[in-house]
């Protein structure tokens, strides 16, 4: 404990987030097989050799965000990810996210979703294409390396499903987890649970979950009701792909979202509405990275904006 306080801070509200997270790291093994605690294994160790390149002269001591991210950006992976890609991804993420502009505290944006986003355009294939089975009932897949891959694409998401056929997921499947998708995105039970831990510990903003989840609920029922058939029923869309993992775990970093209350607000509805629109019109299947990378670049701008507002009202005052 003694080496480890040495070269790491101590950030409580990074501990409480890892806390909320652990329980969707076990649940990715136990859906797709051990191979997920491997690949989490990669990514920490190369972000933690992203992060010390940058500090090693200064002999700062690392972050315990890096961790967060490194998980953050596992889970948004399918399991069958190469372990190179893997860690190629978290670096990147890592050193063009957070430590160009000058390392945790001051990135414009989330470095976990840098990361997934620069793996997603780069290898194509094996983020979109390649997806495993995902286990039910006793040890689940917890006694294998990875579990069975899925051949036919049409069937290999509920996203893409949708997508290619119209094929509405099952409700009950998403809440349980008994769905493919990426790593941490199948069970909603837990990412609800997490999102209720991180509120009671005011680790997270209730704000910007609650707005984002509004934007997208309202802009995916204004579609659905204009018969535009791209979009998804509102609540099917809610459980489906990565949105609710990224509302909770990604709208909510204190450092690339806004400060103010009333942004956050602005924040989450755009991205609500931002991750229809991608989800619906846009090549993605999914949407909510890149609606979160896009909120993101405004976060500095929209608290600008509301202190500026708010400046006349005082003065009046």
């Amino acid at each position: 404990m003694k080496w480890y306080s040495s070269h790491f801070m101590k950030q409580n509200a990074m501990r409480k987030v890892i806390y909320s997270l652990l329980p969707l790291v076990l649940a990715s093994a136990y859906f797709f097989g051990w191979r997920a605690f491997l690949l989490l294994i990669v990514n920490m160790l190369s972000g933690l050799l992203a992060e010390w390149l940058f500090k090693r002269k200064s002999k700062k001591p690392l972050s315990e965000a890096v961790f967060v991210s490194a998980i953050l950006y596992t889970l948004t992976l399918p399991a069958q990810t190469p372990f190179w890609i893997g860690g190629l991804g978290i670096f990147f993420g890592i050193v063009f996210g957070r430590e160009v502009f000058g390392g945790f505290g001051r990135n414009v944006f989330n470095p976990a979703l840098v990361g997934r986003a620069f793996v997603y355009v780069s290898f194509p294939t094996q983020l979109t294409v390649q997806w495993t089975k995902s286990a039910t009932g006793g040890l689940g897949a917890l006694t294998q390396y990875l579990g069975p891959q899925i051949d036919t694409l049409t069937t290999a998401t509920p996203m893409i499903a949708y997508r290619n056929s119209g094929e509405l997921p099952n409700i009950m499947n998403h809440l349980f987890g008994t769905v493919s998708g990426s790593l941490g995105e199948t069970s909603h039970i837990l990412i609800i649970l997490a999102a209720i831990y991180l509120i009671v510990t005011k680790t997270a903003s209730w704000e910007l979950i609650t707005s984002t989840v509004i934007g997208f609920l309202v802009a995916s029922t204004a579609f659905y009701a204009l018969g535009i058939t791209q979009v998804m029923h509102p609540l099917y869309g809610l459980m489906s792909g990565g949105f609710l993992f990224g509302a909770v775990f990604m709208t909510t970093d204190p450092i690339s979202a806004p400060k103010t209350v009333e942004a956050k607000w602005i924040y989450g509805l755009l991205i609500g509405v931002i991750t229809v629109v991608i989800r619906g019109f846009a090549l993605f299947s999914g949407g909510v990275m890149f609606a979160i990378l896009i909120g993101n670049t405004f976060s500095p701008l929209l608290d600008e904006m509301v202190k500026a507002l708010k400046k006349p009202a005082k003065a009046g005052a």
